[in-house]
């Protein structure tokens, strides 16, 4: 028996000479590169020391810091990518079971009765255990995909739980930029009906066609409008953060505040170093894509090598049930199958060639779409962040003129109207530098999640190396 047990393998081994299946080893696919980043460094940084995993607690504000900790608990896509990691690791074992023996045990009767024949019934009870023999390692081979695709669940995770702390950020910016709009909208309607009161006196005296206080009203009635629009917009916000905390819209209230007395602009240092680029969860998602198609197109090619089969058969029949446990028949059937005659074999092995192509493409394209993504924040931050220092100093010189056409007023050199049209001057700037606070915040967020959110990096090499 175990002469014919080697014979067998021997022939396999010999067959096997006869399909090309040289597997290379994995290496990482050849991508675009930087030297650096457009905003040049003042000084090398460590990735550690640039980004702290807990980021957004950078912005000062310990509500943030809550809402974040409740989105991570209760958000509904990153329990679906939780589970996603759950599944993953549950198809590791599942491929695993394929080197494994089987064993199916069966019992059986038969009755039969023909036309002039006595009744006959046959009893039988048996068990086969089947068992693939890896002896190319194809099965170790789907073991070590599917544990690479395991691994990119979990980078995707980490991605969907940057892009959901970055929403978290960014909606609850919004609705505090919206609570300081409302207040000064009040306050822009409030002074705007004053004026109207002060136009009416005038019309009333002659002093001022009728046109001009109807254009007041219709003034009004536009800032009216757009007060609604953004108590609208606010309730919209709040409602886009109950989803992302995993609460139903309606049922999840934020508390007004005031964005700039609140969220504080973090300080992002220079000499932003390229290793972090390595800390994006994309990007490791998409290389240990491409590990896995490496390994299946591994295991296509050993599919097309011969394989041995061992089937074991034993079991007992009788006419008889009381005399069905009496003997016993056993069995051992060692087999040869050649698949490299199978011309659907050889063009999956195609195939998975092919799909390793278009994985390490996508992943080629994700390196270059974070670099993209990086370039913008770096700019977008920049630019807004200068453009901010000038609204400031708008701001002020308004601030200014507007205490100083107050002191005018009560010695009468101005009138009224040009006082309230000088805090209508201050009130735009004062919304437009409001603004700008919730663009740089929300840039600082986008430059933060692009740079890999302060993950620590993660080596892409098969479960094996």
């Amino acid at each position: 028996m175990k002469q014919t047990i080697l014979l067998s393998g021997l022939c396999a081994v010999l067959l096997g000479g006869c399909a090309d299946v040289r597997l290379a080893d994995y290496k990482r696919p050849d991508a675009p590169v930087k030297s650096s980043w457009s905003r040049q460094p003042e000084a090398t940084l460590s990735a550690t020391g640039t980004i702290v995993p807990q980021w957004w607690t950078q912005f000062g504000d310990p509500y943030l810091d809550s809402l974040v900790t409740s989105a991570v608990a209760g958000n509904f896509d990153l329990k679906i990518l939780a589970a996603r990691i759950e599944v993953a690791n549950a198809q590791i074992g599942e491929a695993r079971a394929g080197a494994l023996p089987t064993v199916d045990v069966g019992a059986g009767a038969s009755l039969e009765k023909s036309t002039g024949q006595k009744f006959s019934k046959q009893f039988n009870l048996g068990t086969q255990v089947s068992w693939d023999l890896d002896i190319w390692g194809r099965v170790n081979k789907g073991v070590q995909a599917q544990t690479a695709e395991f691994h990119a669940t979990e980078a995707d995770w980490r991605a969907g739980y940057l892009q959901i702390v970055s929403s978290v950020s960014t909606t609850y910016f919004q609705i505090l930029q919206l609570d300081e709009q409302i207040d000064q909208q009040q306050r822009a309607l409030t002074k705007n009906k004053q004026i109207l009161r002060i136009y009416e006196g005038m019309r009333d005296n002659g002093l001022l066609p009728a046109t001009q206080v109807l254009r007041q009203r219709a003034e009004i009635n536009r800032l009216t409008k757009d007060l609604l629009e953004l108590n609208r917009f606010r309730q919209v916000a709040e409602n886009a953060l109950a989803t992302l905390l995993g609460v139903p819209a309606g049922d999840f209230k934020v508390a007004a505040g005031r964005l700039q007395e609140r969220v504080r602009i973090p300080v992002v240092p220079a000499g932003l170093p390229l290793e972090l680029l390595a800390r994006r969860p994309d990007i490791v998602a998409a290389e240990f894509r491409v590990l896995e198609s490496h390994d299946l197109m591994g295991q296509a090619k050993l599919a097309r090598l011969p394989s041995v089969s061992l089937t074991g058969r034993g079991g007992s029949a009788s006419f008889a049930l009381g005399d069905l446990l009496k003997s016993f028949t056993f069995g051992l059937l060692p087999s040869i199958n050649i698949p490299a005659l199978n011309p659907g074999i050889k063009a999956h092995a195609k195939t998975t060639e092919k799909q390793v192509t278009v994985a390490e493409q996508d992943y080629r394209r994700t390196v270059v779409a974070a670099f993209e993504e990086v370039e913008n924040a770096l700019v977008n931050l920049d630019a807004h962040r200068q453009q901010r220092v000038e609204l400031q100093m708008q701001v002020d010189q308004l601030k200014l003129v507007s205490d100083q056409t107050a002191v005018q007023l009560e010695v009468g050199v101005v009138s009224q109207l040009d006082v309230f049209e000088t805090e209508r001057s201050l009130l735009a700037a004062q919304l437009a530098l409001l603004a700008s606070h919730q663009q740089v915040l929300s840039d600082t967020v986008t430059l933060y999640k692009a740079l890999g959110g302060g993950w620590a990096p993660l080596k892409v090499a098969n479960a094996s190396n």
